[in-house]
């Protein structure tokens, strides 16, 4: 059974950062990209950014451009999302998910598993 789990979500007061991470089991995805969506409240989910399979290339949202970086282990078959200098327009709910091909894209589509989602909220 594939999974996908994130984990390191919280609250954070406007500025500080939160590293989230997500570990897959059941499969390995060192051969996919994987990429993080966010969904706040009355929101449609929207793309955050993405790793392509080797870690070498990452594309992001221009929201969190600068901000935000990732980085993933394939040997851990994990992924990593740093979130600096947060605001609270950052709140939501994370979501990792792994994509069907190598470079993945900035469209829910192109993902294949998903997982449950980790609570991020930035106080004012």
């Amino acid at each position: 059974q594939v999974q996908l789990v994130e984990s390191g979500g919280g609250l954070v007061q406007a500025g500080g950062s939160l590293r989230l991470s997500c570990a897959a089991s059941g499969r390995t995805f060192s051969r996919n990209a994987m990429g993080w969506f966010r969904q706040a409240p009355g929101k449609e989910r929207e793309f955050v950014g993405r790793i392509i399979w080797s870690g070498d290339s990452t594309y992001y949202a221009d929201s969190v451009q600068g901000r935000f970086t990732l980085s993933r282990d394939n040997a851990k078959n994990t992924v990593n999302l740093q979130m600096n200098s947060l605001k609270p327009e950052d709140t939501a709910v994370y979501y990792c998910a792994a994509a069907r091909g190598l470079r993945g894209s900035a469209y829910p589509t192109d993902y294949e598993y998903w997982g449950q989602g980790t609570q991020v909220t930035v106080s004012s």
